[in-house]
């Protein structure tokens, strides 16, 4: 039998705990997780798009109402990247509501930095059915893959999620999965026209009047 020494022993534990963190994961960067654009500080940061002949843009008890334009008009979120929100691998939440007309009523367009693009999710498009992304290998949401048809009804709020990823832009409506293209080494970019003005994240209306509510943008 052997005793070891006490400084043999405080040799070996500090050994031992050197190993063991070197063996841990990194830890994630602290930081925000989730941002919500239309409370707290944030929901200053609403802006019309100015797009020549928008209707009104209000933002009231978390509320935003995007009017009806002639025949498009934009609101524009102005502190996404002051905000440190991340422009890929990251989620969108929000409910809107068509509240008149029969056409696009809370279209969101949003970054897809892995392509150092924006992208349009279109809702109620083409004459009121129509959901989509404009664009994708220049084809807008009426001619490429994520073309899809369903019924809106006005006076009615509707739930959508987007997720972005460097290879993957997928959208729901009330938990309907309505998109879900792949985007790797595919062109995403705008639809020509008047959304640019949205950048670098916005929503628009095409002759409608539409509400906004609970925008919510989370990492994934």
């Amino acid at each position: 039998m052997f005793c070891l020494m006490p400084q043999r022993v405080l040799f070996l534990g500090c050994w031992l705990m050197i190993a063991l963190n070197a063996c841990r994961p990194a830890e994630k960067v602290a930081g925000p997780q989730s941002w919500s654009l239309l409370g707290g500080d944030l929901a200053q940061a609403w802006r019309p798009a100015g797009i020549p002949e928008e209707g009104p843009v209000k933002l009231d008890s978390a509320e935003l109402s995007v009017g009806v334009g002639l025949p498009m008009t934009g609101a524009k979120f102005t502190r996404w990247q002051e905000a440190g929100i991340p422009d890929t691998h990251y989620r969108i939440e929000y409910e809107t509501m068509r509240v008149e007309g029969e056409d696009i009523f809370g279209m969101c367009t949003f970054p897809v930095g892995s392509h150092q693009a924006h992208a349009t999710f279109v809702i109620g498009g083409w004459g009121g059915v129509l959901t989509g992304v404009s664009s994708i290998d220049f084809k807008d949401a009426s001619e490429n893959q994520t073309r899809g048809e369903q019924t809106f009804e006005n006076q009615r709020w509707y739930r959508v999620r987007l997720e972005v990823t460097p290879e993957v832009i997928r959208a729901w409506v009330d938990d309907k999965p309505v998109v879900n293209a792949s985007i790797k080494g595919r062109h995403v970019s705008l639809r020509p026209g008047f959304i640019d003005h949205c950048l670098p994240f916005g929503f628009a209306t095409w002759n409608t009047l539409a509400k906004i509510r609970h925008v919510v943008i989370s990492r994934l």
